[in-house]
């Protein structure tokens, strides 16, 4: 691997905790915990990520609930992942409209 590539690579999730909204009706919410490796101009790090999910499930069985949040958790990584995989000066940054 070059010096200037970088590889992101999730080693494992777990739903921390989850429960049903305050407000909404029908929505679960909560936290899945992602253990990621990257690599970046030759330096390796382990860290966490803990990603706030939710999905709209009822009232259906906690295996189910789980993983509709860890399916949320899935699209939040592939848009991290889609980002870290872009070459620099490729990202298409929103940058404010200057007052006139």
């Amino acid at each position: 691997m070059g010096a200037s590539q970088m590889s992101f690579e999730v080693r494992s999730c777990e739903v921390l905790y989850y429960g049903p909204h305050r407000a909404i009706a029908g929505r679960m919410t909560g936290v899945v915990r992602v253990k990621i490796h990257e690599q970046f101009m030759g330096t390796e790090t382990d860290y966490s990520l803990d990603l706030k999910v939710r999905a709209e499930t009822g009232s259906k069985p906690s295996a189910e609930v789980k993983s509709a949040l860890l399916a949320h958790a899935a699209r939040q990584l592939n848009k991290i992942k889609e980002r870290h995989a872009k070459p620099a000066g490729t990202q298409s940054i929103r940058l404010p409209i200057a007052a006139e």
